[in-house]
């Protein structure tokens, strides 16, 4: 047995955070609710709470918390137009992890 073969290799840095981030959006967007703002997101880029919760059928209370979470934890982006407030994606790379998932061939 080599010497090498009995020290766990390392991660290389870059990719453990990498990995973090990953694990991090996953745990931030492992909602239904959360899954369903970031899919009307991506298809109207741009939306008010009340357009979120017409397009959902959810309560404006528990809609504004999840989109604050997200918001909080970098995912959206929120803009003040006159009295609304306008929510976006602004993690590009949540769409792309959650098209992954979509796509793979495993059964649930």
């Amino acid at each position: 047995m080599k010497s090498d073969d009995a020290i766990p290799r390392l991660m290389d840095p870059a990719e453990a955070e990498k990995l973090e981030r990953i694990a991090f959006i996953l745990k931030t967007v492992a909602h239904p609710m959360r899954l369903g703002v970031i899919h009307l997101l991506e298809q109207h880029p741009r939306l008010s709470v009340s357009e979120i919760c017409e397009r959902l059928g959810s309560e404006q209370s528990l809609t504004s918390h999840h989109l604050q979470n997200m918001r909080l934890k970098g995912i959206l982006s929120v803009k003040r137009e006159g009295r609304s407030m306008m929510y976006s994606l602004k993690e590009r790379d949540v769409s792309l992890i959650i098209e992954c998932l979509e796509n793979c061939s495993c059964n649930m």
